[in-house]
């Protein structure tokens, strides 16, 4: 339960820190946080996030840009969330939207081609 506590906690308080612009990194100005992870001796975190354009281009870049300001987030979060110890963050991109709007694209194809008539299919 302690856990689950803590994930959120920092998922809120990572996510205002992005939106708010306290990071003035460019790069990750576009990202969504989507999950956090906190190992069960809060070491660690794994983070999720999603980014608006989803091309490798600008993932590469949002990697990047965590990477190069992972000890700024560290300390605003240890600042922000009363714990002993403020975990290491590991930041991972998540296809699970990306995966989701595939499909959601790939149905509605199938969808106008049903209901499209018969002398009109492509």
């Amino acid at each position: 339960m302690r856990i689950e506590k803590v994930n959120s906690s920092i998922k809120r308080e990572l996510a205002n820190i992005i939106q708010l612009g306290e990071v003035r990194d460019p790069r990750i100005s576009f990202v969504t946080i989507l999950n956090v992870d906190v190992s069960k001796d809060l070491q660690h975190a794994r983070v999720r996030f999603s980014t608006l354009a989803d091309t490798p281009k600008e993932i590469d870049a949002a990697k990047a840009g965590f990477e190069s300001c992972r000890g700024y987030i560290r300390k605003l979060i240890a600042q922000r969330v009363p714990l002993r110890y403020t975990p290491e963050f590991q930041f991972y991109y998540d296809k699970g939207i990306k995966h989701a709007a595939d499909v959601d694209k790939v149905l509605e194809e199938i969808k106008q081609l049903k209901t499209a008539p018969e002398g009109q299919e492509e």
